[in-house]
């Protein structure tokens, strides 16, 4: 039973981290042209050229799954390791070792979500959207 008390906190806290984490993107500047076609188209075509940096091959960077899974997978190892070390000093390595491949295994996948939604995309991509959107008649001002 506590072990299923435990797996639904950490599951909450996963939902709660996702939840927390909130888009960036450009800021555009309401100049003639934002204020013709509106805010919703506008949000349309941030989402185009985001899709078109996207296809070029500039990636937003971040928590892409293979790096959230590469950092799931080793703080599992370091846990089980650790996990090890600690069953062994109290008589059972086995089941330490299970403790700290789960515990290290939940901290890595944690880690990698809550840094991947404070990363910043790479150059090439806000260079790119940024161009794309001024094309359309927007002035980006910045980056949230």
């Amino acid at each position: 039973m506590r072990s299923k008390s435990v797996v639904m906190l950490l599951a909450g806290l996963a939902v709660m981290g996702l939840a927390a984490c909130s888009s960036t993107g450009p800021i555009l500047y309401p100049n003639a042209h934002y204020q013709a076609v509106g805010q919703n188209i506008a949000e349309q075509d941030v989402a185009y050229c985001r899709k078109m940096a996207e296809a070029a091959g500039a990636r937003e960077g971040g928590g892409t799954a293979e790096n959230i899974a590469t950092t799931t997978a080793m703080s599992a190892g370091m846990g089980a390791a650790s996990g090890a070390v600690g069953g062994a000093i109290s008589g059972s390595a086995g089941t330490g070792s299970l403790i700290g491949a789960a515990s290290g295994a939940t901290w890595g996948l944690l880690r990698a979500i809550f840094q991947s939604s404070k990363s910043q995309p790479s150059q090439a991509y806000v260079n790119f959207v940024y161009r794309c959107l001024q094309e359309k008649g927007y002035e980006v001002t910045g980056w949230q």
